[in-house]
């Protein structure tokens, strides 16, 4: 099975800044993101390249934990979060362009690479249905980030 992405893209009516930082608080992610179960923060300071941490959620009607980490941080605009799971590998690329003061687009591409020969788990996480499934989540945490920020998450 070849390598598969699933691009899923959101404006958000609040600039970047307050926008980062709903994606970036790891330890309010649960209050935030409603498949998100729990959050348990592995390293220490702030949000960052070598961050970790296991999270834990609902996915296909089934909860898994995952420890993922941060590759790659250029605030307020991108970040990159890995993870392995069952020798398959993730990545998670989460891009924030302003579009005007009060306006972000938000683009997350979630790509997997099965090791040689996988079936199975990632034939069902990434058949056609398996996809779908992934850009609705996806969609469900962008749509919960945009509804926590145009409330108001990330005010002074």
């Amino acid at each position: 099975m070849a390598n598969r992405s699933v691009v899923v893209e959101r404006r958000i009516a609040a600039p970047a800044e307050r926008v980062w930082r709903a994606l970036t608080d790891l330890e309010r992610a649960p209050a935030v993101l409603s498949g998100v179960d729990a959050v348990e923060v592995l390293s220490p300071g702030p949000f960052g390249v070598g961050t970790r941490w296991r999270e834990t959620r609902r996915m296909m009607g089934k909860q898994a934990t995952e420890e993922m980490y941060v590759t790659s941080s250029e605030p307020p605009l991108r970040y990159v979060v890995e993870a392995d799971s069952q020798g398959a590998h993730y990545t998670s690329e989460f891009v924030l362009r302003e579009v005007g003061p009060e306006e972000t687009q938000v683009r997350m591409v979630f790509t997997a690479v099965p090791p040689s020969g996988i079936s199975g788990l990632l034939a069902r996480v990434f058949g056609a249905i398996g996809a779908r499934a992934v850009a609705k989540t996806i969609g469900r945490d962008l749509a919960d980030v945009a509804a926590a920020v145009e409330q108001g998450y990330g005010t002074v």
